[in-house]
């Protein structure tokens, strides 16, 4: 399918109003509004001309512990697409509502840093519907560009919960962290991180907000946003990641808010392994693993197509 390209950035709160709306019982049927069923269709949205505000992007560091640079967090270009990821959503032709999808996995490639005053374009495109143990999966493909070079790209795996596949597998592309590793720090995260992070990222998915919004759609409390433990977990990093990296996280048990988890990580060659567990009872939350880019390097590429 030909690209759609926009005329501006999406706004968020309408694009939020039609992905919940299939909640409604009857609502699927109007045109304009998703839950049709069916299969994710071919959609490829293109927004030309983004520009970071560096008040935005400051606020975003602040908020995700990365030290403020003349370059952008590797996680805020994520925060740029997410508009396009919700318009993706939020079409009508879209099988089901994007309100209460988990978030399962996340890999993003960084070809160099990329300077808070360049100019970029980002291109989203939807995958199609792949098995899975607990539902359904897809992701959705961003790509940045500055002058028609690629710098970024992402793969957002969501989870559509429901029966699962028996034959789905997980998938095993790189191995965790051992569970043994010792912690480097601890971090206390309050009741109100969803609502501080849904405010410098525009995600304001209810199962992050709010334990009165989460437990209608089978949390027991707010969660976490997995961006922001991603980005927590780079921004402990950032002193020790080259400027060409690829970094994949598997996001496993949901952190329960508030909550005190431990970070580790460990350097395994090239690649440095990284780990988000539950303080007390070492429940497994996020698994990671950068891997260094680059004419240098050994590592391997991988992009979900």
């Amino acid at each position: 399918m030909p690209s759609r390209t926009l005329e501006g950035s999406p706004s968020i709160l309408p694009l939020y109003a039609r992905a919940a709306a299939p909640m409604i019982p009857g609502a699927s049927l109007l045109p304009f509004i998703p839950g049709g069923g069916g299969e994710i269709p071919d959609l490829d949205l293109v927004l030309e001309g983004v520009s970071a505000d560096p008040g935005d992007v400051s606020a975003y560091a602040k908020a995700c512990g990365f030290a403020l640079r003349d370059s952008l967090p590797v996680t805020y270009p994520h925060v740029l697409a997410f508009p396009l990821h919700m318009a993706v959503m939020a079409d009508g032709g879209f099988p089901f509502g994007a309100v209460g999808l988990v978030h399962v996995e996340n890999r993003i490639e960084q070809q160099r840093r990329i300077g808070i005053d360049e100019e970029l374009t980002i291109r989203v495109r939807p995958t199609k519907l792949a098995p899975h143990p607990k539902g359904q999966t897809f992701s959705l493909l961003t790509e940045v560009t500055v002058d028609g070079d690629v710098v970024w790209e992402s793969t957002s795996t969501m989870l559509r919960r429901g029966k699962g596949e028996e034959k789905a597998k997980a998938d095993k592309s790189f191995a965790p962290l051992p569970a043994d590793t010792p912690a480097g720090a601890e971090w206390k995260l309050g009741g109100d991180l969803g609502r501080r992070y849904a405010s410098v990222s525009g995600d304001r998915n209810p199962i992050h907000m709010h334990s009165l919004t989460a437990k209608p759609l089978g949390f027991p409390g707010a969660i976490a946003h997995g961006m922001w433990t991603k980005a927590r977990c780079l921004a402990a990093l950032d002193s020790r990641l080259p400027d060409a990296f690829a970094v994949d996280v598997r996001f496993r048990k949901p952190i329960l808010l508030p909550a005190r988890v431990e970070f580790a990580s460990a350097t395994e060659g090239e690649e440095i392994a990284f780990a988000v567990r539950d303080a007390r009872k070492q429940t497994p939350h996020l698994d990671g693993r950068v891997t260094p880019l680059g004419p240098n390097s050994k590592a391997k590429t991988r992009r979900t197509k």
